[in-house]
């Protein structure tokens, strides 16, 4: 209990002061039902006792206003605000008295539990922390943290920052209430998923520990600065408060949620004895009887509501008579009190709960003596004894206690001179006066003594009310013991079982109990719930002597009665055929008695004790009497401050659908207001205290869940975020009432619950097809999870006709069609306008975007001809840019779509394919009128196709849809245009490239393009390749390479002409094989006509190599000064590089169609060959040019005679050098530069050997042929040493070069070296001189001294 404090008393004085200044209207006969803010409906309360109150009767009475000093003077203003504090104070009475009902459903309930399998909400997000959430996360953005991350994590956090925590419908769902903290961390959790399942794998590094570390850095970003222990503590507190709450933390909530001061509380807490349990069960008992006692009054006065059916009435009274006997047996199956288990309360034995209707009548469910047995502990505690002065100091004294009929317990011994103990003995008696003895014992010196001697002895009969503490009483002595004057001091202590209720000494006379006036100990005895006994025992006995049970008795105070000698205060008992007086010695035991009396017979009368009936016709009696009890002085205090009209209403008179209305909606407004996003759901103390409010006071389940769903619905049309579930539940039990179902037990529907249905089943499917329509942005990423799907559930079951036959899937699916058709509309158009928002921003000094939604929503020709005109403002670069950007926005939506809402569309897969084509389809409009605008033969749209196309084709239902075929459509004849101009200008190319062609080598830009990382440029989307065509194509921008292409490669290559070629066929085949045209039959054509393209422009290049190759070996020299030009090597590795490329640019994966790559091959096979003969053909004549200057030695020549004398007279004057070795040196040294410059310049090794091979055969067969025509003739010596020269150093050369044995020691090679050989024996016996040296023997030497 709640005492009371100064301050307290303080409060009250100045709500006196307050009271005595407010005008206060008249009492109302009854609770008026109307809501706050409405007219004061059922006017005031009567005056009395200190305030104005309400004093429950009737239903009539008007309201009275209080007068007012000069009415006619009076403004309209001071009406008003006279009015408005009349309702301001009927409101506050509803409350207080609603605060009452409520208060004592929290203190003593007997329905409900607070439930614990409610699921736990999350704390939810505010404006400001939304704000500073943001923060947090833009300062880890800005490197202002010291948390450590990847630039994976980060790229995630900017991402999760962009597009959730800077999103407006975010903010949208803080706003509603509807955003958690949970919420945000499972929208990250959701988003580095698949960033993180699309990450390499790495060694010992799974990406479940990637996830694990990436969620605990956000954790670390979303908490901040904060001390993690702090905020678990405090998560903690508030989970657990949002589990089950304490009596005190119920009765804190319902003041804040009715708005009761705290004085107002401790006034109608100590006055209502809250926390008396045994009122509370009384106050229950009479509520259940008024109850009883109203049913049947309407059944008599057949005051019934208004049914759906006539047969129905009888129903109802069935039903409230039922429901309170499920009442009964709930207070019954209560404990008596609670705790109380361990006294073995027995029962009453009762058939069925109909029976508690009839318990006042007599000769049913008589009670026995054996029903009343009650049991008692005792507490004995031996303090000290005083008087012992005839023994000896030493001598030893103890004590024994029993209970009679119990067993009997010592204390320790102690000596004579200090006899203290403070021992303590527990005993367990049944009986009600029991007697306790104790006596004193001392020890027998005596050798024959056979027990000790009894000193003295005390017997006490206690009582529960007898006094706790120790105490003095004087011990009976023999009269031959020396100490008269003992004394002993103990305490002993009577423990009240539950059962018991009060006990004490009264008078008592009746008709057929307690005959005669006399004094006797009674006990009052609750057996269970429903039934009391009033017993009188004697002393040492178990069973009571006499009982009565108060089953339809009432009780009240009487004045003395006449003749009866003994007893001070007077009541009784009456019941028809018997009463019982009853007095007692005083005041305050007799206030007590019948209080406690009065809680057990349960009668709806309450008693007014004398004494307080004084006081009131007192004026100045402001004093308490002394002898009244705590329980009348908190009356007292409640009468005082007007609040005894609360206390004493009976709740039966009031309308308790209105009050429950009320208190349901306020505390749904608290609710909704705390820091839990609880979407609509109460609290468990909220559920429980609201649950047993209905069960108590005969609160219809359906009007409960229609009041419910009419405040749930009104907050979300305000935007508020309920959840569906919680809709679809009390939907489906008033659905279940309405048609019959009875999902309470109760089967009576009245027309107003049916009317109420009907008009929120049509609100409930309104809101939730403008939900649906909505569904981005009543329920963004998919938050709360699973709202949306059990949105669409519930629609399901509102479209229903009743609660057997489901609603036909055509009709549901039709309604969600309708519904996502207009979605597709509401996300298209703010999609536009917020692009066109986010347009401005970007370019804040150009003319704002054009808005692309004025076409979706009106396609008048006046807004078409505004538009036109807005649009010569904007350029059709700036139009494509930002059409672009918002097929960026369209793939985006379209893609959280799939990722957040799809799975709540898995029933109606079908009909999103549809919402996102219809979404498509809009974006159409504003994509055709951008391209329309754009000039001719330009390529700047592909990215656009490129983009749309990427998206829809990896998206199974909008791949070839309708969008997806528009398009291909829109695309393909641009597609198509740009592959004919870019083959005319490679064609054209070709051929003025060849014409001007240096046959410089350039660096290779394709060659190696697949195994070199790219540095991280734009590289441009769409090849705009460099032409003059003069027949009305247009010029076309050039298209290179990028300069930072050439630092890569150190090899030289094939022409510019070639590379050009080569790069230009190899892009345009990537651009188009980047489109992944859809359409498969148009992309094989693509295809098959660009690698048909790339062979044609590959053999075209071919042959124009071919013939310039010729061409140049022509125009260069013949004899031992040819040079082998850089762009003969560069002819050749034109035919590499084709070989090359034929293999990638014309190669077909269709089997039959192979014929492009093999065609080209061999072409390029056949110039080959043809080249390297014309360049043997080239060296064999510089080699005949050779032989024939030594031809000029031959035997038998005039030339050879001559030159022959000349040498010889020459020779005897000057030193002549050897002849013929210039012309060797020089072809050797051609040979040699001849071979570097094709080994070093050509990249095709497989051409060298064949052109080596080549090379060495017909140089040999050319000097065989030659040594042949002279098989007759002797070589001159300056022959024979040319040609060994040359023999020699050719076979070296061409074996350094990696000519093979077989072919360079061919048979025509062994030819040669014989006749060599011969012609160098010959010449080595006629020539005196020899060969200097020169042999065709090998020699080191000699390769030393030659090279």
């Amino acid at each position: 209990m709640l005492d009371p404090s100064s301050s307290e008393e303080e409060s009250e004085e100045l709500v006196e002061e307050e009271s005595g200044k407010e005008p206060l209207a008249p009492a109302t006969a009854r609770l008026s039902p109307s809501r706050p803010g409405e007219g004061p409906g059922g006017g005031g309360g009567a005056g009395g006792g200190g305030g104005g109150g309400l004093q429950p009767g009737g239903r009539g009475g008007g309201a009275a206003r209080p007068a007012s000093p000069s009415p006619s003077v009076a403004s309209e203003k001071e009406k008003d605000e006279l009015e408005r504090l009349q309702r301001e104070e009927e409101e506050r009475k509803r409350k207080l008295q609603l605060y009452v009902f409520v208060m004592r459903c929290i203190a003593y309930p007997f329905n409900a539990k607070q439930p614990t399998d409610m699921a736990r909400r999350q704390q939810k997000i505010s404006k400001q922390q939304l704000q500073t959430i943001k923060d947090r996360f833009q300062a880890f953005l800005n490197g202002e943290t010291q948390i450590v991350a990847d630039e994976a994590f980060i790229n995630a956090v900017q991402s999760y920052y962009e597009v959730f925590l800077k999103s407006d419908r975010v903010a949208r769902m803080v706003q509603s209430g509807g955003c958690s903290a949970n919420d945000s961390r499972e929208v990250f959790k959701k988003h580095i998923e698949k960033r993180v399942r699309s990450l390499p794998e790495i060694d010992g590094l799974s990406k479940e520990t990637v996830l694990s570390s990436w969620m605990a850095k956000f954790d670390a970003i979303y908490r901040g600065e904060e001390d993690p222990r702090k905020q678990q503590a405090r998560m903690t507190a508030s989970a657990a408060s949002e589990l089950i709450l304490s009596k005190e933390q119920l009765y804190e909530m319902f003041q804040n949620i009715l708005g009761i001061k705290k004085f107002e509380h401790q006034l109608l807490y100590n006055a209502c004895q809250l926390d008396n349990p045994d009122e509370q069960a009384a106050q229950i008992r009479r509520e259940l009887d008024g109850r009883l006692q109203m049913a049947e009054q309407i059944a008599k006065e057949r005051k019934f509501p208004k049914f759906v059916s006539k047969e129905m009435e009888n129903m109802y009274i069935e039903e409230l008579k039922s429901s309170v006997n499920l009442l009964m047996a709930n207070l019954e199956s209560m404990p008596v009190s609670k705790g109380g288990s361990e006294f073995k309360l027995q029962k009453l034995k009762r058939s069925h709960n109909t029976s508690i209707i009839d318990m006042g009548e007599e000769n049913e469910n008589q009670l026995s003596k054996s029903d009343v047995v009650l049991s008692f502990s005792l507490e004995v505690v031996i303090m000290e004894v005083q008087g012992l002065k005839s023994l000896a100091p030493n001598r030893i004294v103890y004590c024994t206690m029993e209970v009679e009929g119990g067993e009997k317990l010592q204390t320790d011994q102690a000596e004579a001179s200090k006899p203290t103990w403070g021992t303590q003995g527990d005993f367990t008696t049944t009986h009600a006066l029991p007697a306790v003895k104790v006596k004193l014992f001392t020890e027998s010196t005596g050798v024959l003594a056979l027990e000790d001697k009894e000193l003295g002895r005390v017997v006490l009969h206690p009582t529960p009310n007898s006094p706790k503490q120790s105490e003095w009483h004087k011990m009976t002595v023999s009269k031959n013991c020396p100490d008269q004057d003992l004394k002993i001091k103990l305490a002993v202590r009577m423990d009240k079982p539950q059962n018991m209720k009060h006990s004490g000494y009264l008078w008592a006379i009746g008709k057929n109990v307690w005959k005669r006036w006399k004094k006797r100990f009674f006990v009052l005895v609750q057996v269970s719930q429903y039934t009391f006994a009033m017993c009188s025992y004697r002393e040492k006995k178990a069973e009571p002597q006499e009982l009565l049970q108060l089953d339809g008795y009432t009780v009240d105070y009487t004045d003395p009665q006449p003749g009866l000698e003994g007893g001070r205060a007077f009541f009784n008992a009456v019941k028809e055929g018997d009463t019982v007086i009853f007095a007692s010695d005083d005041e305050q035991d007799r206030i007590l008695w019948v209080q406690a009396m009065y809680r057990a017979t349960g009668q709806s009368h309450k008693p007014v004790p004398p004494t307080q009936v004084q006081k009131l016709n007192a004026k100045g009696g402001n004093v308490p009497q002394l002898d009244a009890p705590i329980s009348q002085f908190y009356a007292d205090r409640a009468q005082k401050h007007g609040m005894d009209e609360f206390i004493s209403s009976n709740p039966c008179n009031f309308d308790h659908a209105s009050l429950f209305e009320m208190v349901q909606r306020l505390t749904l407004d608290h609710r909704l207001n705390d820091s839990y996003s609880c979407l609509g759901w109460f609290s468990p103390g909220q559920v429980f205290v609201l649950d047993e409010y209905c069960a108590r006071n005969g609160v219809r389940g359906c009007h409960r869940h229609l009041c419910y769903l009419r405040d749930l619905l009104e907050r979300a049309e305000n935007g508020a975020m309920i959840d569906p579930t919680l809709l679809h539940y009390s939907f489906a039990f008033c659905a279940s009432h309405v048609h019959g179902n009875r999902p309470d037990g109760i089967g009576t529907v009245t027309v107003d619950e049916k009317e109420r249905f009907e008009e929120i089943k049509e609100r409930l499917r309104l809101l939730l097809e403008n939900q649906i329509t909505h569904f981005r942005y009543c329920f963004p990423f998919g938050r709360p999870e699973g709202a949306l799907k059990a949105t669409l559930s519930l629609l399901e079951r509102v479209l229903m006709k009743d609660i057997v036959t489901p609603v036909p899937q055509e009709e549901v699916k039709t309604v969600i069609r309708k519904c996502l058709e207009q979605a597709a509309l509401v996300n298209y158009t703010r999609l536009s306008e917020y692009a066109k928002i986010e347009g401005k921003k970007r370019e804040m000094y150009e003319h704002p975007v054009f808005c692309l939604a004025s076409q979706v929503m009106d396609l008048t020709i006046q807004n078409q001809k505004d538009a036109e005109n807005v649009g010569r403002l904007v350029t059709p670069a700036k139009k494509l840019e930002d059409t672009i950007r918002l097929a960026e926005l369209v793939i985006e939506v379209l893609q959280q779509n799939e990722e957040h809402h799809a799975e709540a569309f898995a029933w109606w897969s079908d009909l999103m394919v549809e919402h996102a084509e219809t979404f498509l389809s809009l974006f159409a409009v504003d994509m055709d009128a951008a391209l329309e605008v754009q000039p001719p033969d330009t390529w700047d749209s592909f990215p656009l196709f490129q983009l749309l196309n990427d998206s829809l084709r990896s998206d199974y239902n909008l791949c070839n849809g309708k969008f997806h075929k528009h398009l291909q459509d829109l695309f393909a004849p641009l597609v198509v245009r740009y592959v004919d101009l870019m083959e005319s200008s490679i064609a054209q190319s070709i051929h003025r490239g060849f014409e001007r062609e240096s046959w410089e080598p350039v660096k290779s830009l394709t060659s190696n393009l697949p195994n070199v990382n790219l540095p991280n440029v734009n590289l441009p989307k769409v090849p705009n390749l460099p032409v003059n065509i003069p027949l009305g194509i247009p010029q076309m921008p050039s298209f290179s390479a990028p300069s930072w292409m050439a630092a890569i490669y150190d090899s030289d290559n094939g022409s510019g002409t070639s590379e050009d070629l080569f790069w230009k066929l190899d892009a345009l085949q990537t651009f188009i094989r980047d489109l992944h045209w859809p359409e498969e039959e148009f992309g094989k054509h693509l295809e098959q006509r660009l690698k048909l393209m790339a062979s044609d422009m590959i053999e075209s290049c071919v042959k124009r190599t071919r013939i310039a190759f010729e061409v140049k070996l022509q125009k260069t020299s013949r004899s031992t000064d040819f040079r082998v030009p850089q762009s003969i090597c560069t002819m050749f590795n034109v035919m590499v590089d084709a070989k090359a490329q034929s293999t990638k640019l014309c190669s077909m994966e269709m089997g039959q169609e192979h014929q492009y790559h093999s065609k080209i091959d061999e072409l390029i096979e056949e110039t080959v060959k043809e080249m390297i003969t014309l360049l043997v053909a080239k060296f064999v004549t510089i080699l005949e040019g050779v032989l024939a200057k030594l031809s000029r030695y031959d035997e038998g020549t005039l030339f050879s005679s001559f030159l022959s004398f000349t040498v010889k007279a020459a020779s005897k004057y000057v030193d002549v050098p050897k002849p013929g070795m210039d012309v060797a040196d020089a072809y050797v040294t051609f040979v040699r530069h001849s071979q570097d410059v094709l080994r070093d310049k050509v990249n095709e090794e497989m051409y060298i050997e064949r052109l080596f091979d080549q090379w060495y055969t017909s140089s040999m067969n050319v000097v065989c042929t030659w040594l042949t025509d002279r098989m007759d003739l002797q070589l001159h010596i300056y022959q024979l040493k040319t040609l060994i020269r040359i023999v020699k150093k050719t076979y070296r050369d061409f074996r350094l070069q990696g000519v093979l044995d077989s072919t360079l020691n061919s048979k025509t090679y062994e030819t040669i070296r014989n006749r060599l050989t011969v012609e160098e024996a010959t010449a080595s016996v006629s020539e005196g001189g020899g060969l200097q040296g020169i042999t065709m023997k090998d020699s080191d030497e000699e390769d030393e001294e030659d090279d």
